[in-house]
């Protein structure tokens, strides 16, 4: 991947509308080239799909909470049971297994106070192997979709060390 590639990436980032006359235009290609590596970027799986964003309260789903997840077991039938429930729990917008404790963070969106509770009570609470869940609202976002930093790779001779 080199610096061309990376531009194009940044600017679907930001604006992933664009079209490929918009796109080349800002990336000082031309449209046959341009569209040539955006394919190649899709068919090599580093563009891994294209979305809307919504904006959750607009929907009704203006509650937002980090649920901590501390596991009973941690056996690899356990951890599977738990990951392939959990995934299928249309609440949750985003899970992470992670190492040390809490063993899972959860990001889980829902209309209320009350559709939460029910929610952690009825669902989360009842999936394989969890000992512990530990609630946590969120107030408000403060970063939220951010691209990733795709600064410039620097290439040639000047990139590599010096020797000394």
């Amino acid at each position: 991947m080199d610096q061309t590639d990376r531009q194009i990436l940044a600017e679907l980032q930001v604006a992933g509308r664009l079209t490929v006359a918009e796109l080349a235009d800002r990336v000082r290609l031309s449209a046959g080239p341009c569209h040539r590596r955006l394919r190649e970027l899709e068919r090599t799986g580093v563009i891994t799909g294209y979305r809307a964003v919504v904006d959750p309260a607009a929907v009704g789903l203006g509650f937002e909470v980090l649920v901590s997840v501390t596991m009973e077991r941690e056996d690899s039938a356990t951890i599977r049971e738990f990951e392939t429930a959990l995934a299928a729990v249309p609440a949750v917008r985003h899970a992470e297994r992670l190492f040390g404790d809490p063993d899972y963070l959860v990001r889980v969106v829902t209309a209320d106070l009350a559709a939460y509770a029910e929610l952690r009570d009825e669902t989360l609470a009842a999936l394989p192997g969890v000992q512990r869940l530990t609630s946590t609202i969120v107030m408000r976002r403060i970063v939220e979709n951010r691209p990733l930093p795709l600064a410039p790779v620097p290439d040639g001779p000047a990139a590599r060390p010096r020797r000394r």
